[in-house]
Parts: structure tokens; sequence; C-alpha cells
């Protein structure tokens, strides 16, 4: 069963810190790469870090420096440590191998629920 459920989301203030996580089902983690994607209120949704099955990570230029993306293989799952935030950062987080996965059941790009990121004061 394909499977991204991803948690850790909620209401901070500026320069606060959140860590997400993503519990994905084999099919999608197993030796690929993973990604954690946002997607802000009327913006496309975009690539903010990615990390291979070795631990090699990339970030957007917008969250490097700040964030830290990790992954623990033999739990499937993929880690998002969002230090100073900022009201920029408010969004939906969804996390998928990069690229996406592609069901073919659905004949579409498979998405988990995400979880909602608002940075506030």
């Amino acid at each position: 069963q394909v499977q991204l459920v991803e948690s850790g989301g909620g209401l901070v203030q500026p320069g606060g810190s959140l860590r997400l996580s993503c519990a994905a089902s084999g099919s999608i983690f197993s030796r690929n790469t993973m990604g954690w994607y946002r997607q802000a209120p009327g913006k496309q949704r975009e690539l903010v870090a990615t990390i291979t099955f070795s631990g090699n990570a990339n970030y957007a230029d917008s969250v490097k420096g700040r964030f830290a993306i990790s992954r623990e293989n033999a739990e499937n799952t993929v880690y998002l440590q969002m230090n100073s935030l900022k009201p920029d950062d408010t969004a939906v987080y969804y996390c998928n191998k990069n690229p996406p996965y592609y069901s073919s059941t659905y004949r579409r790009v498979y998405w988990g629920q995400g979880t909602q990121v608002t940075v506030s004061s």
C-alpha cells in the first residue's frame, strides 16, 4: 500500500522551531532520494529540501542554513528540522520521493495529506 503520512506542523512565532516527520511506505521510501515540499496559499508547490539514501542533503536557497533534512532508513521516515522560522515559511508541507511518486493506479502523482505550518505572531 502506498502511503505518506506527514506530522509535526503547527502554529509558531517568528524565530521559532518545528520538527516535521514523514512516515512513508516502502514502495516510496526504498533507496530513493526523499524530499520535503511546501505549498503556500495561491502559490505552486515547491521543493525545499532533498536527501539521498546515503544522506547527502540539498536545500532551496530560501531555507538554506535554517532547515535540516534527515532520514531514518530502517524506519522509512524522513524529518525536517526547521529553525529561525519566518512568516514566508507558512505553507502546507509534504514529503515525497524526488521526483514525486507517480501512481499508476490513480494516474497521477500521489501526495499525502501534508501538515500545516503557520508562522505568525
